[in-house]
């Protein structure tokens, strides 16, 4: 900064002023009469001392466009770019160098037990955490840090706190209670006494010296008028020295055969050798422009950090790099998918129109919007690779069916993969009723090259035959109309056969499954997009799987569980995303309420009262069985028995849940929603998809179990009729903090995106969806609430693929290699 000449800062002062101003507006384009855009446009023409700054220009190209941004990412952006502007004007962190090591600088890949001084039992300790080598250790973070900075006199320090004492050792002596050996320590200051006691053996004795300095922390007590301290942490007094007292002291993870002291005293000794000299994957311009800390001194300070705010710092820089490999794997998965050419499918206006009014309904904005998006992508060369997200029953089925109908009409075909069966047979049911109607104009006229031109009618009388064995009867699909058909795994051998080769031979134009479509034995004629719902249920390489059926055809994914933006970047970082934010008109709120068991009452006397009227109802249980463990779990299988022969004996109460097989969950579900159940006992297994609009009523048992996006999901199975619906939690979990804020949430919010962000929040990201993403990597620092951070990150990924798509630079070498490190961890985990 002291190189910055006076009109650069008064330049950058002028535009720091304006961004502030716009953050204090909410990010609305306002602070600019014209806009930010505009703004920025004109700033540049004038500010030509400040482009000479590498932040300022990392400004300019973080905002480009801020006008045309949504709000979210106007936010995320213009917070990053206010804070680089002000790094500018800080004082830069200290240079951070470790004292001269007491070892050879290691190298990162070499294995702990070749370290001198780390003994073999230590070693394997270590190795039970996953901790093998020295890179493994240096990466080895604190759960959390105990304050022992505030040093003071016997005199003052405070009963009942944490505190931190110098003193001389005046007597030492060992002891014996209760069949206990201990030891006792007196020390003083000339303030005054305190008497230390540790119950570990009468060998601890050997540790202390009369008159030496030691450092002491712990609580304080009372104990006989005196003060105490008892089992503190303790060392011999050092002032630049100290590593379990007197400053920020790391608790890392522990596993059998490693405690507090010995840990922390092995990686501060391969901590103060290795990071002087580590070497850094981030070029010295990036970490400028980000005001990043070298990584040698990052990880330093994650371990032994001099102060809070390098603690942050630290922090900030392990956190990035998380980001930035995990936004540069996610680019470049898209750049290589759009990297490859593809089928544009231009948009058909007749075709579309006659879609529209095939509805029953009217489109939202939010669903308008998203098929623009849509179709707009699907025109260009490049596959299209796009998420839409939107919250229980907003719609997307038919967002992912005007896709299709877009891609039937340019000769393709289309396929829609969906988790269940009975969610596939509930999509197949839907859209062929739909889709059926539409006519294509040149179904009956085809060319006379057409292969369809040239069938006698004896080929016609057997693809009929083969059409009704598929459940695909002309009663719905006129001769003209858009072709679906189903192919799931409980297809009898002759059906299956005979759908494969309808599909292969182009007589199917949309074919809804499950798995079963990406199985070797599937072969489209001309697969031109491919819809996957339900997406977290699906891993990368399943949707990878479908995407191979064709040649680079359009992929549409989709999800009902609302994903905050900052997950979405890291997840579907390799997806644009569309957002369906509105809900159809006419859907009444569903009224959700969180009781005590002791009300459990009332929730059997509403459901009786439901039933009554004629409606169903689901019930929720955490377990399938009873557990030991968990007494206070309700479990599906006895819940199902109570219910049927106790409370409800008159009514028919049915049974679903993870340990039957897909064909016997199908078939529950299939009754129920026939009407043969008056009542459904469930395990988790009817999160997603299941549409009964006779449900009015679900009850979730143990309600403190589920996080907030499952409860969410387990509403969204009622209200999609046309009658009142409403949702009671059972929870007596009202004394944590934690359990109280969900659901107290899910009583005064129906808004996913809300929840959602809440759920994150409070679980983070490795249990937002209840299982592993195959192949996202786990989050070891970063935090996936700071989006400033994730932005910066997402900003920097972007303009190294930009200037060096394949990494060959001699600067990224260190860090193509480290990212290709970082997920092929991560595949290993996920396997």
């Amino acid at each position: 900064m002291s190189t910055m000449g006076v009109v650069a800062k008064q330049e950058i002062i002028e535009l720091g002023k304006l961004l502030a101003a716009e953050a204090e507006a909410d990010f609305a384009d306002t602070a600019a009469p014209a806009g930010l855009t505009a703004f920025l446009r004109e700033w540049q023409t004038t500010a030509q001392a400040a482009l000479h700054e590498p932040a300022v220009r990392a400004v300019l190209d973080a905002l480009d466009g801020y006008s045309d941004m949504v709000h979210a990412e106007r936010e995320a952006r213009l917070m990053v770019a206010l804070e680089r502007l002000r790094d500018l004007f800080r004082q830069p962190p200290p240079r951070l160098q470790a004292d001269a090591p007491t070892m050879p600088a290691p190298d990162l890949s070499t294995p702990l037990k070749q370290i001198a001084g780390i003994g073999a039992a230590t070693a394997r300790s270590f190795a039970r955490l996953g901790v093998h080598s020295v890179e493994d250790l240096l990466y080895h973070i604190p759960h959390r840090y105990d304050d022992y900075t505030k040093r003071k006199q016997i005199a003052d320090l405070t009963v009942g706190e944490v505190e931190t004492v110098v003193a001389q050792i005046e007597q030492v002596k060992t002891f014996t209670a209760k069949s206990r050996q201990g030891v006792e320590v007196v020390v003083g200051d000339e303030s005054g006494i305190l008497r230390a006691s540790w119950f570990r053996g009468h060998w601890m004795a050997r540790q202390f010296r009369t008159g030496a300095l030691i450092v002491l922390s712990g609580k304080v007590t009372i104990f006989r008028d005196q003060k105490t301290m008892t089992n503190a942490q303790w060392e011999p007094f050092a002032e630049d020295e100290l590593i379990h007292t007197g400053r920020l002291v790391p608790v890392h993870p522990l596993t059998k055969g490693l405690h507090d002291r010995n840990a922390r005293t092995v990686i501060k000794q391969v901590v103060d050798a290795a990071t002087p000299g580590m070497p850094d994957p981030l070029p010295v311009e990036l970490r400028d422009r980000a005001g990043l800390l070298p990584l040698g001194v990052a990880i330093a300070q994650i371990h032994f950090p001099d102060s809070w705010p390098l603690l942050t710092r630290a922090r900030q820089r392990l956190g990035f790099d998380e980001f930035l490999y995990i936004q540069l794997g996610v680019l470049r998965r898209k750049k290589l998918y759009q990297g490859t050419s593809g089928h544009p499918v231009s948009p058909n206006d007749e075709l579309h129109s006659a879609f529209l009014e095939s509805l029953p309904f009217q489109l939202t904005g939010a669903q308008q919007r998203a098929i623009r998006e849509i179709r707009s992508d699907m025109s260009q060369s490049v596959p299209m690779a796009r998420l839409v997200q939107g919250d229980v029953g907003s719609g997307k089925t038919v967002v992912a069916a005007a896709a299709l109908v877009q891609a039937v009409a340019a000769g393709f075909q289309g396929a829609l993969m969906a988790p269940t069966e009975i969610l596939a047979e509930q999509h197949y049911r839907g859209l062929k009723q739909i889709l059926g109607q539409v006519n294509l104009p040149n179904r009956r006229a085809a060319e006379p090259q057409d292969w369809r031109s040239r069938q006698d009618d004896k080929r016609r009388e057997r693809l009929a035959e083969i059409k009704q064995l598929l459940l695909m009867t002309d009663d719905v699909t006129p001769a003209t109309g858009i072709r679906v058909a189903l192919l799931t795994g409980s297809l009898k051998a002759r059906q299956r056969r005979e759908a494969l080769k309808l599909i292969a031979d182009g007589e199917v134009d949309i074919v809804i499954g499950t798995h079963a479509l990406i199985q070797d034995a599937v072969d489209f004629q001309a697969l031109g997009l491919a819809v996957v719902d339900e997406q977290h249920r699906f891993g990368v390489e399943q949707r990878e799987a479908l995407k191979r059926k064709g040649f680079n055809p359009h992929l549409l994914v989709m999800t009902a569980t609302p994903i905050p933006r900052s997950l979405a970047l890291t997840i579907y970082g390799d997806l644009d995303v569309s957002v369906i934010d509105e809900r159809p008109p006419g859907r009444q709120p569903i009224q959700t309420r969180w009781i005590r068991s002791t009300e459990r009452a009332k929730a059997y006397k509403h459901l009786r009262r439901e039933i009554g009227k004629g409606r169903q109802a689901f019930v929720i249980c955490p377990l399938v069985e009873e557990s030991e463990k968990l007494e206070d779990v309700k479990a599906a299988v006895e819940e199902h028995e109570l219910l049927q022969h106790e409370v409800f004996p008159d009514l028919r109460v049915g049974l679903i849940h993870g340990r039957m097989t897909s064909n016997e969950k199908d078939t529950v579900m299939t009754q129920f929603r026939d009407r043969e159940f008056d009542i459904l006992v469930a395990t988790a297994v009817v999160e997603v998809g299941i549409d009964i609009p006779n449900a009015t009523t679900i009850v979730i048992e143990g309600a403190e179990r589920f996080g907030l996006a499952q409860l969410h999901q387990f509403r969204g199975r009622v209200g999609r009729g046309e009658h009142q619906s409403y949702c009671i939690l059972i929870s007596d979990k009202d004394d944590n903090e934690v359990t109280a804020t969900r659901l107290t949430a899910m009583e005064e919010s129906e808004d996913g995106f809300r929840l959602a962000e809440i759920d994150l929040e409070l679980r983070g990201p490795g249990e937002f969806f209840g299982h592993r993403q195959s192949g996202t990597p786990d989050l070891k620092v970063a935090r996936l609430a700071d989006t400033r951070l994730l932005h910066a990150a997402r900003i920097e990924a972007e303009r190294i693929l930009r200037i060096d798509p394949d990494l060959e630079h001699p600067d990224h070498s260190l860090l193509k290699a480290n990212l290709e490190r970082f997920w092929a961890a991560a595949a290993a985990e996920a396997n």
